[in-house]
């Protein structure tokens, strides 16, 4: 993927809230092949500093180095009913312009078999011509991971992927993440569940918006 060991180095990153603090001169490493678990008490800063790693949110200090294409997987992901965007168009997307062919554009049937493939890997093929709005957010989420299997991407950055989902789920969750990390893509992950914590290659740990491990 790239000659370097760090997929993505972020470097004395804080935020804030209006006058409240949020993090704190944070550094972090997520390096290829690995499995980061982002764990801490709510209220700690985690979805704040994954949403700064993928660049939907500018640290108001610190820098972010990414070496490869991020894929984010929210939380609570939200859509207007009336827009006709189905499953297969979400996973779609993860297409459009993907850096992963050698010309940097995929031809339609490439799209349409990356497209099946990833619906298929995370169980939403029987769902593909449904409303993106009419799904639990369980099942947005794995929409949303679909779309970065799609795109190949590099480096997937998750805000508590096992929300809303059962055991089985959650389990098959890890798995294509666990996956994706021996293809050699970088995964962080928001978790409060603890055997995705203890399953991590390695763990940052926040409280109160600073690193304490």
């Amino acid at each position: 993927m790239n000659s370097s060991d760090h997929a993505l180095r972020g470097r004395n990153l804080s935020f804030s809230f209006g006058a409240v603090p949020v993090l704190w001169n944070l550094d972090v490493d997520l390096r290829w092949g690995t499995v980061t678990a982002i764990a801490g008490p709510n209220g700690a800063g985690k979805s704040t500093l994954i949403e700064i790693l993928a660049g939907v949110r500018r640290a108001l200090a610190g820098t972010v180095e990414r070496g490869g294409e991020v894929a984010l997987v929210v939380q609570r992901a939200t859509v207007p009913d009336a827009l006709p965007l189905t499953v297969r168009d979400v996973a779609m997307m993860g297409t459009w312009g993907s850096p992963a062919a050698p010309s940097g554009r995929v031809g339609a049937r490439e799209r349409r078999f990356r497209v099946a493939e990833a619906l298929d890997r995370v169980q939403l093929a029987d769902l593909a011509d449904a409303p993106f709005g009419s799904l639990s957010g369980g099942q947005r989420q794995r929409a949303l991971l679909a779309q970065g299997l799609a795109r190949r991407a590099g480096i997937f950055l998750l805000d508590e992927p096992a929300a809303g989902l059962d055991a089985e789920s959650r389990e098959r969750t890890s798995s294509m993440l666990a996956e994706e990390a021996r293809r050699g893509a970088a995964v962080a992950c928001v978790s409060h569940d603890e055997d995705s914590i203890a399953a991590a290659t390695s763990v940052i740990r926040l409280e109160g918006g600073r690193r304490v491990g």
